[in-house]
């Protein structure tokens, strides 16, 4: 009988293990035969169009989203007629757009940026930022190995995660991101011990996170493409 039991909850597993995967591949994009997996979240490239440098300000508006009650499209959901009209004007581009989706592909695609950053695994990083983005987290990356230091940043968890700004340039759509994150991060030095921060302090991160596709590309996926965070 135990071992009926285990079979049948590896069967069980084995099939949220797909759904998942179906449910992300369908978020953020699917990839080729030649391509490697993370592609399936974010571009190698830069979009031709797209946000000059690697950090966009924020229009002035609120800086919570609030939800609707209920409404037929998706649209409905968001608060603002500039957000949801954003939203929109990237619907009409590109008609499988779903931003709630678009949501739960972006907290895997956080906590993979926050975990390559901090392990300084800049091959994953490349393939998940823009060109100028990458260069930047590149820099941080070297600069800390010259020093001596290792990074060690855990993500407890994400409080909320909801955008904030959604727009189209040509044909390249844009989209922010708020995460409200828990973290622990600490630095230590080459000897071990903690030059910044403490293992036993959990603090509360705000980043804004925009994310760019190229709507005329056949590629799929959406690209990292700015970051800001609140001091």
């Amino acid at each position: 009988m135990s071992n009926g039991f285990q079979f049948i909850d590896i069967i069980f597993f084995a099939m949220i293990a797909v759904f998942l995967v179906l449910r992300l591949r369908g978020v953020l994009g699917r990839r080729d035969s030649d391509e490697n997996g993370l592609d399936d979240l974010f571009k190698r490239d830069r979009p031709e169009e797209g946000a000059d440098g690697n950090v966009i300000q924020l229009s002035e508006r609120d800086d919570q989203l609030n939800r609707g009650e209920e409404g037929d499209d998706e649209e409905e959901s968001w608060a603002t007629d500039e957000l949801t009209q954003g939203v929109h004007d990237i619907r009409t581009l590109d008609a499988s757009f779903s931003a709630e989706d678009f949501l739960v592909g972006g907290r895997v695609a956080f906590e993979m940026v926050l975990n390559a950053y901090a392990s300084g695994d800049t091959d994953t990083l490349k393939q998940l930022l823009s060109n100028d983005v990458y260069a930047n987290f590149a820099k941080v990356i070297q600069d800390r190995e010259r020093a001596g230091h290792v990074m060690e940043d855990t993500l407890v968890g994400i409080q909320a995660a909801d955008i904030m700004e959604a727009y189209v340039e040509g044909r390249v759509a844009h989209i922010t991101v708020k995460f409200v994150t828990d973290q622990i991060n600490i630095t230590r030095d080459e000897n071990g011990d903690v030059v910044e921060g403490s293992p036993n302090a959990v603090i509360t991160v705000t980043d804004f996170w925009t994310f760019a596709h190229d709507t005329r590309s056949k590629d799929p996926n959406w690209s990292l493409v700015a970051t800001r965070s609140l001091d």
